[in-house]
């Protein structure tokens, strides 16, 4: 296995990253989509507000405070019930509480001086979220060999008789009074390998499907069944599903995808209302729908400038034109008004994809400039024909093979 996951610990990771600032689960929905917008993965962690400020907090009860991970889709599904397309003001009022799927065990605080091979374990055991302690005793980026150099380390590593450090799922001490923290996501992770890649050689220049990244468990919709049957049967890991038609063999065909990163900065309530109403074709390929058949609130939201606004005082009610290019896609042809209630154009975000064939280097340099959070993975012959997909786990599960399993 690579030295660099011995010689590196969880503090390098952190130079220059923000204090966390905690998002309460008492927040309402609007503004967990200006958050959303803002944050990697596409998703926010979401916390229990604390008992007393001021008081001493230990990682115990820390770790209980945490609730979940609450993504764009998790909004998407809950804004395209009934009651929320009909009252749209009091969706966006109402506290993430209510939506937010509990599940504390997608974040993990760890010491600083946990090495990065123990933090790698933890992600590839589900973890999604390392809570890191800012300042105290440890500080500045770890030297080169940090298992002899890093005292308080070695101490640890000294305990345990399989030279892994016995508490690096447990924070020290010293962390039960710290009170400023940072948050690392896999995205973190995944940036600092991808300057490491000479230290991971050969693993990075080897093929996804060779090094066995390759996830052929992917959820997908057809493209004629309703948008709304994608959120339904939404993984958690990575959070998609791909919108395919099928061909006379049986193979899938990708046309595009429903995304929690896709949907991270769209127009939350034109994207409830087409999930709601669409095929999952029309959705991705782009819609201009003028809807005839009810009236709904016309309440604004500008996601981009974190704005929000009801016309006149109150709630107007017109009809609303939704479109692909309304929800985060875009085209470079709509129908005009006045033409058939509804017309197809092209000009969708294609989805990202990769062959089979690709280096491991090429899709986690593919994912980071992207900011996604997984590519789905094509034959080499048909670049459409869908195989697979490779998330952040199936790369950390990558990287950390031996040597002689790539070589077999």
């Amino acid at each position: 296995m690579a030295s660099v996951f011995f010689y590196h610990v969880v503090g390098d990771l952190t130079v220059a990253k923000p204090e966390l600032v905690e998002f309460v689960e008492t927040e309402t929905v609007e503004s967990a989509i200006r958050a959303i917008g803002e944050s990697t993965e596409s998703g926010i962690p979401v916390w229990r507000r604390r008992s007393q400020k001021g008081m001493v907090e230990t990682s115990e009860i820390r770790q209980m405070r945490f609730v979940g991970i609450l993504n764009s889709l998790d909004i998407l599904a809950f804004l395209a019930r009934d009651w929320c397309l009909e009252d749209q003001e009091k969706a966006m009022k109402t506290p993430v509480s209510e939506i937010v799927v509990p599940n504390n065990t997608l974040l993990k605080e760890v010491d600083p001086a946990t090495r990065l091979i123990d933090a790698l374990e933890m992600m590839k055991q589900g973890v999604k979220r390392l809570l890191v302690p800012k300042g105290g005793p440890w500080k500045g980026v770890s030297k080169k060999f940090s298992i002899l150099y890093n005292g308080r380390w070695l101490k640890n590593a000294a305990s345990n008789a399989n030279g892994i450090a016995v508490n690096a799922n447990q924070p020290s001490s010293s962390t039960s009074i710290r009170t400023k923290f940072c948050c690392l996501s896999r995205e973190d992770v995944i940036r600092f390998l991808i300057g490491c890649l000479g230290a991971l050689a050969p693993i990075p220049l080897s093929s996804i499907s060779m090094l066995g990244a390759v996830n052929p468990n992917y959820c997908f919709v057809e493209t004629s069944f309703p948008a709304i049957e994608a959120i339904q049967k939404l993984p958690h890991d990575p959070s998609t599903v791909a919108v395919v038609d099928l061909t006379p063999d049986g193979e899938r065909k990708i046309v595009g995808e429903i995304s929690a990163c896709k949907l991270g900065k769209c127009d939350y309530l034109a994207a409830a209302y087409a999930l709601s109403n669409l095929s999952a074709g029309q959705f991705v390929m782009g819609v201009e729908d003028h809807v005839a058949s009810r009236c709904t609130p016309d309440v604004a939201v500008n996601v981009a400038a974190g704005d929000s606004s009801v016309g006149d005082g109150g709630v107007s009610m017109r009809l609303r034109r939704f479109s692909s290019r309304s929800i985060g896609f875009f085209g470079n042809a709509i129908s005009p008004c006045g033409t058939s209630a509804r017309s197809m154009y092209r000009g969708r975000i294609a989805p990202l994809t990769c062959k089979a064939t690709s280096s491991l280097a090429a899709v986690m340099a593919q994912m980071l400039s992207h900011r996604a959070t997984h590519v789905w993975v094509t034959e080499g012959e048909n670049e459409d024909i869908l195989v697979g997909v490779v998330g952040y786990a199936d790369i950390l599960y990558a990287v950390t093979r031996q040597p002689p399993a790539i070589a077999s």
